[in-house]
């Protein structure tokens, strides 16, 4: 059968290009090996946010006596909580099906592979029955890499070293976790089993933790942590595995930490391994798919959208990809900027960051000035948390006094950052930022407070 669209991969990019393309009236098919969602939906960001939430919850309760409350014999029960994650993430899987199908896209399960080109346009196979479509999108994610660590395989083998996939379906929570990697996936479940009873110990081949998070806000971040018993060992290299034991390397001198469980954290890789790209000599880049501004590879009419372009591994990312490739399809001209990609720890406090950084700043030369401000000066900050610690960065260009950047760390900050990146985006200059008004009392206050200063 013939399509006008044919996706490879169900994950944010995938059946967010479905969805779009089949409401433009396009014929379109799916393709999904796995499960509709893909890893951010099912072993990724959904299913983490919910353990978190109630960790959160769990923190609150067992701490309120410095808001007041007391609570006795407060209980976590990891298994339900996991049992909850289940069920938000099989209601939210079901949305996203009902959705495809409302759009009238046919949805197929199993594999699916590039056969080549004919005069009809891009074959695919896909269980063992081949169609053809007049656009190819690619959208067959990433997954987590697996580092060629000495002894990893069979720890692996054993069920002790895990991958972010089995730590968020862990029914018991380990007296012991080992985090392998101290960037945005490794720090959230750092907090997230240090908070509910994990003696935690994160490894990090880096001086510094949040990967390209601000340095500044990354320290007091690891501060926070640290706080929750979460124990730092930065600059350091694990040099082999051995059953329940990690070795590492620090200073010169090896030494260890014992684990019930590992989790290896260090980073993703696009999947392009048997998708047959080679069947159109589609070119590739630090293995992933390359693509222009329109999210179009050098095959005209194969787009590739998502983890598998290896731009910028977030979902939000790959909805706008998807939607700029499907605009591309349908003639509307539209590309694809990533200067106000939107980036957030789940930590408890938050991280938030979209645009430049200091230390981006200063890498282009850009001549910046930064307001920076506690967010002790947010009068519902203040209300909503005792003790704490949060900045807001404000970065602005001098020649045009343009907002570049924005960081924080603090409450709210993963549903305040969008506003920052609407400022970045559209080149807010701080003149008109002075006279938009902001509800009081809110977190989000903190962004206008800091240009005053």
């Amino acid at each position: 059968m013939h399509y006008d669209v044919i996706v490879l991969g169900a994950g944010p990019g995938g059946y967010l290009a479905a969805e779009r393309a089949g409401h433009a009236g396009l014929k379109t098919m799916v393709v999904e090996k796995k499960n509709i969602g893909g890893v951010c939906l099912n072993e990724g960001c959904v299913p983490s946010k919910t353990l978190l939430n109630s960790a959160k919850i769990y923190e609150y309760t067992k701490d309120g006596q410095k808001y007041g409350v007391t609570c006795e014999n407060v209980l976590y029960d990891q298994e339900k909580v996991v049992k909850r994650k289940d069920k938000v993430v099989k209601a939210l899987v079901s949305g996203v099906q009902a959705t495809l199908k409302k759009n009238k896209v046919e949805i197929v399960s199993g594999e699916g592979s590039i056969i080549g080109k004919t005069s009809q346009g891009f074959v695919i196979k896909a269980n063992n029955e081949e169609h053809s479509c007049t656009n190819l999108i690619i959208a067959t994610g990433s997954e987590a890499i697996v580092p060629p660590i000495p002894g990893v395989k069979e720890s692996f083998e054993k069920g002790i070293v895990v991958t972010n996939r089995e730590i968020l379906s862990l029914e018991s929570v380990p007296k012991k976790l080992t985090v392998v990697g101290g960037g945005v996936i490794g720090l959230e479940m750092a907090s997230y089993y240090a908070t509910v009873g994990s003696k935690v110990t994160v490894i990090e081949m880096l001086d510094r933790i949040g990967g390209y998070t601000d340095i500044e806000i990354g320290t007091i971040l690891k501060g926070n942590l640290e706080k929750k018993g979460i124990n730092f060992l930065l600059g350091t290299k694990v040099t082999r595995v051995q059953d329940n034991v990690v070795y590492y390397e620090m200073d010169g001198k090896e030494s260890t930490v014992e684990s019930d469980k590992i989790l290896l954290s260090i980073g993703r890789r696009a999947n392009t391994a048997n998708i047959g790209l080679e069947k159109l000599s589609l070119a590739t880049e630090r293995g992933a798919v390359k693509v222009d501004e329109t999210c179009q590879t050098n095959v005209p009419g194969v787009y590739a959208v998502g983890d598998v372009n290896g731009k910028s591994m977030l979902a939000h990312t790959a909805y706008r990809e998807a939607e700029v490739a499907v605009n591309t399809i349908l003639g509307k001209k539209d590309i694809m900027r990533y200067t106000a990609i939107p980036s957030v720890i789940y930590t408890n406090p938050e991280v938030a960051s979209v645009g430049e950084t200091e230390e981006t700043a200063k890498s282009k030369g850009l001549d910046y000035e930064v307001k920076k401000i506690s967010m002790n000066y947010s009068g519902r900050y203040m209300a909503e948390n005792e003790g704490g610690n949060g900045i807001t960065k404000v970065l602005i260009e001098k020649k045009y006094n343009k907002i570049i950047g924005i960081q924080m760390i603090g409450s709210y900050a993963s549903e305040i950052i969008y506003g920052g990146g609407i400022m970045v985006e559209t080149e807010m200059l701080v003149k008109d930022l002075k006279e938009i008004v902001f509800p009081h009392p809110t977190v989000s206050e903190i962004i206008r407070e800091a240009i005053f200063q």
